[in-house]
């Protein structure tokens, strides 16, 4: 199998892997898994996302924090989320933190997938959170989630901004949608996190060959970067970084209009060469227990680790 299929289809079994219960069972009970989790995410507590927000700013860097949860099925689980926040944003506030660390939020989580009522009260516990955001000083992005959700988070988004227009949102360049969606966003006062795309996608929506993402990643930055709004480019690619910075010198783009951003324990050298370099670099923090779904995506990413993710579903030593 030539070497790029088999990464596509290794990125196809991790994805299904991010959902599976049983092997989350496993996962949790398995002593390397804790290594993995180590690295990638900041803790289990809000101590500990205010630790390593404290940490990353130290060196210049920015921060985004998520608590990880999807896919709320009862309405104390959303409730206990929107707590959650607010509490992180009170914390952040109490270490003198918010003037560069921001939270991200999954509609999922407070609330979006309950039935009858759900994107209401995604709404209304988002809002919450984003009045404390305002409250202290700081700002939110909405993640998004697999594309079924996609027109309802950029609905909510929508109807926050009218009262809190420095709302972020994520866009993800493999959706097929996405072009048009970053020209509706390309707009003064718009935050627009743009990243590859880590949920398993039918073609029919969404590009599957990597060639192709890369490509459309780039269409998706240069329409932001030549727009009005806050473009912030989520990616560890190499190649992709130094594109992006070509793009914003064409685009005449000041420093500190646009920002890159990577996810916690990847690629901390290139992290701290961007901020060095005077770039705003942002840091994408994971903080709580249900961390399995999330690491797994990140495995998926990078094919290559698959390994890492074996050894921490066979061993228990």
């Amino acid at each position: 199998m030539p070497p790029r299929r088999e990464s596509e289809v290794l990125r196809s079994l991790l994805l299904s892997a991010s959902r599976n219960e049983k092997l989350q069972q496993v996962a949790s009970e398995a002593a390397p898994a804790r290594a993995l989790v180590d690295r990638f995410v900041a803790g289990e507590r809000t101590e500990d996302a205010v630790r390593a927000s404290a940490e990353l700013q130290a060196t210049g860097r920015l921060v985004t924090i998520d608590r990880l949860g999807e896919d709320t099925v009862e309405i104390a689980q959303a409730e206990a989320t929107r707590d959650a926040y607010i509490a992180l944003l009170g914390a952040l506030d109490d270490a003198g933190l918010t003037a560069a660390a921001e939270v991200s939020v999954k509609l999922s989580a407070v609330g979006q997938a309950l039935p009858g009522d759900g994107e209401k009260i995604a709404l209304d516990f988002a809002r919450a959170i984003c009045e404390k955001a305002k409250e202290v000083g700081t700002t939110v992005t909405l993640d998004m989630e697999d594309h079924t959700t996609t027109d309802s988070t950029l609905g909510v988004a929508r109807e926050l901004r009218a009262d809190f227009p420095w709302l972020g949102v994520v866009l993800q360049a493999y959706l097929r949608r996405t072009e048009a969606d970053c020209r509706d966003l390309a707009t003064a006062g718009s935050r627009v996190r743009l990243c590859k795309g880590a949920y398993r996608e039918p073609e029919t929506v969404a590009f599957t060959d990597r060639a192709d993402i890369d490509k459309a990643y780039v269409r998706c930055a240069k329409i932001l970067l030549q727009g009005d709004g806050y473009p912030m480019l989520a990616t560890h690619d190499p190649r992709l970084i130094d594109i992006g910075e070509a793009l914003a010198i064409r685009a005449d783009r000041a420093p500190g209009s646009y920002e890159f951003q990577m996810l916690f324990g990847v690629r901390t050298d290139e992290q701290l060469r961007l901020a060095a370099e005077g770039h705003r670099m942002r840091v994408y923090v994971p903080y709580g227990d249900e961390w399995y779904g999330y690491l797994v995506r990140r495995l998926a990413e990078r094919p290559a680790n698959l390994t890492l993710l074996a050894r921490a579903l066979t061993s228990k030593g």
